[in-house]
């Protein structure tokens, strides 16, 4: 007889392009990131896979550093032929970058020490189309003075409430670490905003109210005022969702 094969785990890091996907978490009848992962963890084991991610992306968010992770049978393929493997059988807006063995009880979702969100602002008063599926096409004078001094207010350990959007059970506290916001070029605006975990549409709701400051409709100062709120009711708008990036998460064993 031969050797039994043993269980292991491994954490893929996988980036995608969100513009088809109907978000991260499996529903039915629906295009998801981890069905499609999990499609392709099927032709591999010839036998259905549960993967677990680091975090739910909405529809049409993108991925440069995801993180899913999955137990496996094939404990002697190595981790570049798992991530080989993978990449054979994904699609051309999914790609494995790649693969780390992790320990059994590894999970991504938990044991990330920080998560880091871009989200990109096209700003200009004509859009342009290669940047059309990526960034937020926003015609209108930023003053980016203004809503560096407005993210301040957001720095630290806070109840979160007015900044989430739809059911979202968890703890509204939820701390960030830093953002930055970055003129990349001529037209081209980062928000880069790290922090533990984040809401449901939190980062999005942050985008959406400091470009409201930006435009001057509000004074920096009244960001602490929406915080204070703890009402999603009186923020002044949200950012879509194709302009966001999960870009990094990193964990005591990597970091994507």
């Amino acid at each position: 007889m031969g050797e039994e094969s043993l269980m292991v785990r491994f954490a893929a890091v996988v980036s995608y392009k969100g513009k088809d996907f109907f978000g991260y978490q499996c529903q039915p009848g629906k295009r998801t990131v981890q069905g499609v992962f999990e499609e392709a963890l099927k032709m591999i084991h010839k036998n259905d896979i549960k993967s677990e991610g680091a975090g739910r992306t909405d529809t049409g968010v993108h991925a440069y550093g995801q993180v899913i992770a999955f137990n496996s049978d094939k404990d002697r393929l190595s981790e570049k032929i798992m991530k080989d493997a993978l990449n054979a059988y994904l699609p051309d807006d999914l790609y494995v970058r790649r693969v780390h063995l992790v320990k059994n009880n590894f999970s991504p979702r938990y044991l990330a020490k920080k998560r880091i969100y871009h989200y990109y602002i096209f700003n200009n008063d004509e859009p342009n189309m290669i940047f059309k599926d990526y960034s937020w096409w926003f015609p209108y004078s930023l003053d980016l003075v203004s809503m560096r001094k407005a993210s301040v207010y957001l720095l630290g350990e806070k109840d979160f409430s007015s900044f989430k959007t739809g059911k979202d059970d968890r703890s509204p506290i939820r701390t960030i670490q830093s953002i930055r916001i970055l003129s990349l070029r001529k037209n081209l605006i980062l928000f880069r905003i790290e922090g533990i975990s984040f809401l449901r549409r939190m980062v999005r709701n942050i985008v959406g109210t400091l470009i409201k400051i930006g435009t001057h409709a509000f004074e920096p100062d009244e960001m602490n005022n929406f915080i204070q709120a703890k009402n999603r009711s009186v923020l002044p708008g949200t950012a879509p969702g194709h302009g966001l990036f999960l870009y990094k998460i990193v964990f005591d064993e990597f970091e994507t």
